[in-house]
């Protein structure tokens, strides 16, 4: 580690090196070497990689981590005994696991209402209107459908098919205002919002679990109301221990009488849109050069 140029990581996953569809890395890594920061972009399950070199390790696009959640959480708690993971251990361990909206919610957060179905519980599928199944493990809607009322069979599988790998099932009600108002993603830096993006519904009626979807469909830049921007700070508020957040992403939708709610609090590698606020680049590597010391 050097006391004059700090030395960063920024941490992807080997399909994002091969495919580059982490759009935001290659600005993110110029822009800290135009602030004469040493740069490297690494894969987080490369084993050739000496992480005690650096001064900060920054999770980014490890978006293959929900198919190895513990190997992930483990690789997290070794990194951060050698040198400053972002975001730290602890939050990497609590936000793999979406139980964290049944903790937010007994915070007085208002989140999505959730049911959870660990292998072994008794199947309780909503009869009363549209639902949602996925699993507490995920990312990018990956192994998530949409269910109409009556599709109680097709439900059942999929959850059988989790329970069958292991996995718990959340069950929430399909909250219908995303058709019309989509999902609002507020991105914080360094403990202050910075800006959002509005997008389309990801899970389309009769589209199978294990189907290929967009995991961020018609993006735009977003001007978050007041209501939104307190229903994400309390979310923030409520996370475990007050930790210091490098990055911190809340992504709310409607419930039925318009209010906004929390669907996801993503602390782990959410993707930060820059690309769609090209201002807020700046921003970043500032707080990345801070955190790095």
């Amino acid at each position: 580690m050097s006391p004059d140029r700090p030395t960063i990581a920024l941490v992807t996953s080997r399909p994002q090196l091969e495919t580059g569809l982490d759009r935001d890395l290659p600005e993110l890594a110029r822009s800290l070497g135009a602030a004469d920061a040493d740069v490297t972009t690494v894969s987080w399950d490369d084993p050739e990689v000496d992480w005690e070199r650096f001064d900060l390790v920054v999770i980014r696009s490890a978006w293959d981590y929900s198919e190895r959640v513990a190997e992930f959480v483990a690789w997290a708690g070794r990194v951060a005994r050698l040198t400053v993971l972002a975001n730290p251990a602890s939050v990497v361990r609590w936000n793999t696991d979406k139980r964290y909206l049944a903790e937010l919610d007994a915070a007085g957060v208002p989140v999505v209402p959730t049911r959870y179905l660990a292998p072994g519980d008794p199947l309780e599928i909503p009869d009363d209107g549209e639902f949602v199944v996925k699993p507490t493990a995920g990312a990018g809607a990956r192994n998530a459908a949409r269910y109409e009322k009556g599709e109680y069979d097709a439900a059942v599988r999929h959850i059988e098919r989790m329970h069958g790998e292991g996995l718990t099932a959340m069950v929430q009600p399909y909250m219908p205002g995303i058709d019309e108002t989509g999902e609002r993603a507020l991105v914080h830096v360094g403990g202050r919002f910075l800006h959002a993006v509005q997008k389309g519904a990801v899970l389309a009626p009769g589209a199978a679990y294990d189907d290929e979807k967009m995991p961020h469909p018609d993006l735009r830049p977003w001007q978050p109301t007041a209501a939104e921007l307190d229903v994400a700070e309390r979310a923030l508020a409520a996370v475990p221990g007050s930790p210091e957040l490098l990055y911190a992403r809340v992504d709310l939708v409607d419930d039925a009488d318009g209010a906004p709610v929390v669907m996801e609090l993503e602390l782990v590698e959410p993707n930060l849109f820059l690309f769609l606020h090209e201002d807020s680049l700046p921003a970043v590597t500032e707080e990345i050069l801070t955190a790095a010391g």
